[in-house]
């Protein structure tokens, strides 16, 4: 099987070269920008373009990891050919390649990639849409060759998943981000929370989130939280995220109570 990337940026990294490692031929990279393409495209010593009628066509599978916005303006021009395109995103339904490609889907990596960040993706859960039957068969051997951790989702899933995983992840990383920034400026390293946050990820394998919640929110200790309130009167938009969070999980404890 022969797979061209379309798009360069972080999850086309990681996944292309975790596809190389079981085996698969990488046959292309195409990024708009050819410093990322050349550079993807050493690691996996295949061909590289950053010019769209350059893509060749006799590839079996067309992987677009795109912005989500770049994907109806590519797509048009990437010349038809026979092989299964699919896009990498979470919000985007399948049938935006209706009209440009006859065999079309979804490859769905519910994961965070970095640039400076190289890991195997086994037991990451990868959700895949295609528009025909045999195009499903095809794109699972490809997922379970990377992941044991491999399931079946329409779009309107997607939506959802894609959805709680950016509370699960984006917000939750902004969260140590902050965390951070208030350790610092005191000239305290932000190292010092990592046992918390390990801790914190692995309680929740064994209990449900709503369960593992602890905090002054949780048991509304109003003493602890306005001296709280008051350490941020610097930052009116930490306070605002303090307060905001702080009532969401009280009233998450008294409706399930």
């Amino acid at each position: 099987m022969k797979i061209v990337f379309i798009g360069a940026g972080n999850l086309a990294g990681c996944v292309s070269q975790e596809m190389q490692r079981t085996g698969m031929t990488i046959g292309q990279i195409y990024n708009r920008t050819p410093g990322p393409a050349e550079s993807l495209a050493k690691k996996l010593n295949c061909k590289w373009t950053s010019h769209l009628p350059e893509i060749i066509t006799e590839a079996d599978l067309y992987i677009f990891s795109l912005k989500d916005t770049a994907l109806p303006e590519v797509i048009p021009r990437v010349k038809p050919n026979d092989g299964l395109w699919v896009h990498t995103a979470g919000s985007v339904p399948a049938n935006v390649f209706e009209g440009y490609a006859g065999r079309y889907g979804v490859f769905y990596p519910v994961q965070t990639f970095s640039k400076k960040r190289r890991f195997p993706l086994d037991g990451t859960p990868i959700f895949l849409e295609a528009s025909r039957p045999e195009d499903m068969k095809m794109l699972k051997k490809v997922a379970i060759a990377l992941s044991g951790n491999v399931q079946e989702a329409d779009s309107e899933k997607r939506r959802y998943i894609h959805l709680a995983a950016v509370f699960a992840c984006n917000f939750t990383n902004h969260m140590y981000h902050l965390a951070a920034k208030l350790l610092e400026a005191q000239n305290i390293p932000y190292r010092h929370l990592l046992p918390l946050i390990i801790e914190t990820a692995r309680k929740i394998d064994d209990l449900p989130p709503g369960e593992a919640q602890t905090g002054p929110a949780l048991r509304y200790d109003r003493n602890v939280m306005e001296k709280q309130f008051q350490l941020l009167a610097n930052d009116p938009d930490m306070q605002a995220i303090y307060k905001l969070l702080s009532r969401n999980i009280y009233k998450e404890r008294i409706e399930h109570e």
